[in-house]
């Protein structure tokens, strides 16, 4: 069955000593009054629910999937999942980071983000549950009506309602320019929405009292494309006179998609026939108030793959040091045994190593994106909150396509530890390298995420956000290059700040000539800049490693240790990711289409 203890000791110190939280918060009036000590004991709460509840559940939820009962068009959950999702509900973890005033406890997004790469390590399909239901909650609270707001928020809030996101259909997949489902007006203010949307997460299920559906739809008079896109809310049961659920709406699952993962969750061809839906923000630009909801879900995709990485991690570990094969090449390290653990092999350490450095690093990458979102909304100085808003809309793609990328690679050298007994069901770690596969294809595939980093969020403002970003790199580095101790870091982490900077020049002069370089060229640009964010945080911790290695807590040791071979054996992937960019389009567009 494996297990799952939650990082505390490493999310403390990302967040009280590489990012000092408790001094963040007393910059922001909303959370001025929370403490480390706070922090630490809610998340100490979380991981005991995670562990306890949640985890046991995982297995259980990828043997039994969903079951859909074609004559009542109702979903059943797996064994536990109803019940776990209640303890959920009782214990208020949904309202943690939500507005006070609609009932949530209003603590940091920053806290919200650890406990929720707990609940993924636990049990990734469970947690999309209520992970989309907090994206409904963003997008309506950014862009509801007070009416809207007031009738659905605090049930969002308190967990009695769920949500979901129903965008693509199955002829438009990320083209969202090309959906077809109708949103008809009605006298009383209301739409009559026709259409079929495919791939939702969540999409039917008993686990709530309601579903709360944010529907994207055309208005009859709609203009052609993405400007001519609506959003709405569709509820399962419309609400009656006293906000409680009343007549079913015409909005069904018509089938669950076979997945190769997340069998857990249910994921669903929803259909509707003319259901009732109201409008929320203004005609024709949905997809404004959905991008509040999808760029949430981004930074959850990210944080899914991180909690894949993690868990896969531990159990590989314990395998490692468990199972007996061969004897080290240096000689015998267990004398005793018939052999020695295979821990001793220098492979199988690569392997872990590169779990546990993609572990480390997301973690840090994904913290503090998640306290320049508590800035960007919080902080009482303007300008602050703007800066945070710029590095956050230029980092959000990183955060989802570089850890979810990363989560690929070390579920799969995590499966590989276990030679053939990985590939077996009964060990568990197969189960994650299927379930981080969705995770690099859904809420925009990694390469719409590479083409948005590139092509909208630095190209478009000629690199101005990407600039800022590397202005800290570059203060960080001059800050301690006379540090000899930090050489074998900083060196490092000032050579791919240049690199990115060329690279980016470079192909934004040949993108004035041929747009196919930028499509060439973001992909592998995208891992390039997402290596120099993982170097920036990793040169951050081992900075605060190194003054503490003497402390007598071999946590920094370990620390230091994964820094180095972060920089040694994983940061020089960018050699060959700047040459691929580098390479142009004519490589790629040279063969003509029916000769492929």
């Amino acid at each position: 069955m494996g297990q799952y203890i939650a990082p505390l000791r490493d999310m403390q110190f990302v967040l009280h000593e590489m990012l000092n939280v408790e001094e963040e918060f007393k910059q922001l009036p909303a959370h001025a009054e929370i403490d480390k000590d706070t922090a630490n004991q809610i998340l100490d709460e979380g991981s005991k629910f995670a562990s306890e509840v949640l985890f046991p559940l995982n297995r259980v939820g990828d043997h039994e999937g969903c079951r859909l009962d074609k004559e009542t068009r109702k979903v059943q959950t797996p064994t536990g999942f109803k019940e776990a999702y209640q303890q959920y509900v009782d214990a208020g973890w949904p309202s943690l980071s939500c507005d006070p005033e609609f009932g949530g406890q209003g603590l940091p997004i920053v806290i919200n983000n650890a406990f929720y790469e707990m609940l993924n390590s636990a049990n990734q399909a469970w947690t999309m549950y209520p992970g989309l239901s907090h994206g409904a909650y963003e997008a309506i609270h950014a862009h509801g009506t007070p009416e809207q707001k007031a009738l659905y928020l605090p049930k969002l809030v308190s967990g009695e309602w769920t949500g979901t996101m129903c965008l693509t259909e199955p002829h438009c997949g990320t083209d969202l320019g090309l959906l077809r489902t109708k949103a008809e007006p009605q006298a009383d203010g209301s739409f009559r929405i026709t259409g079929g949307k495919i791939f939702i997460s969540a999409g039917e299920h008993e686990m709530s009292k309601n579903i709360v559906h944010l529907v994207l739809a055309r208005l009859p008079d709609a203009p052609a494309g993405t400007k001519g896109i609506s959003l709405f809310i569709v509820p399962k049961y419309v609400p009656g006179a006293n906000g409680e659920p009343g007549e079913r709406n015409p909005i069904f699952c018509g089938a669950l998609e076979e997945k190769m993962g997340i069998h857990g969750n249910s994921t669903c061809q929803m259909n509707l026939d003319g259901a009732t839906g109201w409008l929320i923000g203004e005609p024709n630009k949905g997809l404004n108030a959905m991008f509040v909801m999808m760029n949430a879900a981004r930074l959850g995709v990210g944080m899914q793959s991180l909690g894949l990485t993690e868990v896969a991690y531990q159990n590989a570990v314990t395998y490692a040091k468990d199972r007996l094969q061969m004897r080290s090449l240096s000689g015998p390290k267990a004398p005793e045994k018939a052999a020695d653990p295979i821990i001793v092999h220098p492979d199988v350490r690569r392997m872990l190593l590169t779990a546990r450095a993609y572990a480390e690093g997301g973690r840090a990458f994904s913290a503090y994106i998640a306290l320049q979102i508590d800035r960007e909304l919080n902080h009482p100085d303007e300008e602050v909150r703007k800066e945070a808003a710029d590095e956050v809309a230029l980092l959000t793609p990183i955060i989802k396509a570089f850890l979810t990328d990363n989560g690929w690679i070390a579920t799969s050298e995590c499966m590989q530890v276990y030679g053939g007994h990985g590939f077996i069901s009964e060990w568990g770690m197969e189960q994650y390298v299927r379930d981080a596969r969705i995770n690099m294809i859904y809420e925009g595939t990694n390469t719409i995420q590479s083409l948005d980093l590139l092509g909208r969020k630095i190209l478009m403002d000629n690199g101005a956000k990407l600039r800022k970003f590397g202005e800290k790199v570059k203060a960080f580095v001059e800050e301690n290059g006379t540090d000899e101790a930090m050489s074998e870091f900083i060196t490092p982490l000032g050579d791919i700040g240049d690199k990115v900077g060329k690279l980016t020049m470079e192909i934004g002069m040949k993108a004035f000539q041929n747009q196919d370089e930028v499509g060439a060229a973001a992909v592998p640009y995208l891992r390039v800049a997402g290596h120099m964010v993982f170097a920036y945080f990793f040169a951050r911790m081992a900075k605060i490693a190194l003054e503490k290695q003497d402390s007598g807590d071999s946590f920094y040791k370990a620390k230091l240790a994964t820094a180095r071979f972060y920089f040694q054996r994983l940061l020089p992937e960018t050699a060959m990711l700047i040459r691929q960019a580098r390479s142009g389009s004519a490589n790629l567009m040279a063969l003509e289409a029916d000769l492929f």
